[in-house]
């Protein structure tokens, strides 16, 4: 088990750090990397440098993109769009919070470095029942990425296949805040809102607030999110 690697995706969030937890729990030596596209905050990236310091990663790569490769969604910073307020987006409809194609390139950096390390693993967090609006965290996308990732690499085409690891993909928030209390996460060090403070206080608007919020109340587990005064 020792010699077993992994890449995984780490955004500093809940179900991240939990797919991190999972991958540490199966005895995978983890590989993380985290990226920073001109998110409308640092916090994200202080999160997730908590979180591999807390998992004792074997190491830690932030990769820094473009952000006018996403510059319409609402999560990046100057963007037109509003981050919706007390409410969850509708699942019928892709959200302004959908950063284009955003999985697909965190994928492909995570596919180049697992072959680069000879690991043979990619976790990522993707969860397709409270965010079934964006379509790169659909179990579909995760199928098709691994079959191209078969046909594109040395590692796939001479046997060594790359297998995606999404194993948050059909559980509910509070499912997985179980789960991750289970496996000793550290909400504390996780943040979820896409439009914290300065200091790191979570606006407690956002749909991703409100989905942390309820999950952790649906889950029993007191949630350690530091809210601003509403």
């Amino acid at each position: 088990m020792h010699d077993m690697k992994a890449v995984v995706l780490l955004s500093g969030g809940i179900d991240s750090a939990t797919t991190c937890a999972v991958a540490r729990d199966a005895g995978y030596d983890v590989y993380a990397l985290s990226f920073f596209y001109n998110q409308r905050h640092h916090m994200e990236i202080r999160a997730a440098r908590r979180l591999a310091d807390s998992f004792q990663v074997s190491r830690h790569i932030i990769i820094n993109l473009p952000s006018l490769i996403f510059s319409s969604s609402a999560l990046i910073k100057g963007s037109p769009e509003e981050i919706p307020q007390k409410e969850i987006s509708d699942p019928s409809d892709i959200p302004v919070t959908y950063v284009p194609g955003r999985n697909i390139l965190f994928l492909s950096y995570a596919l180049s470095y697992a072959e680069n390390i000879a690991a043979r693993d990619i976790f990522i967090g993707a969860n397709c029942v409270d965010y079934s609006g964006y379509p790169d965290c659909r179990p579909a996308f995760i199928e098709a990425f691994e079959q191209m990732a078969n046909l594109g690499t040395k590692s796939g085409v001479t046997g060594n296949r790359i297998r995606i690891r999404a194993p948050l993909i059909m559980m509910k928030k509070s499912e997985i805040i179980t789960l991750g209390t289970e496996l000793g996460v550290d909400y504390g060090m996780t943040l979820s809102c896409y439009n914290p403070s300065g200091e790191g206080l979570s606006c407690g608007r956002c749909d991703s607030c409100v989905i942390r919020k309820a999950g952790f109340a649906e889950a029993g587990i007191p949630d350690p999110t530091r809210y601003r005064a509403e």
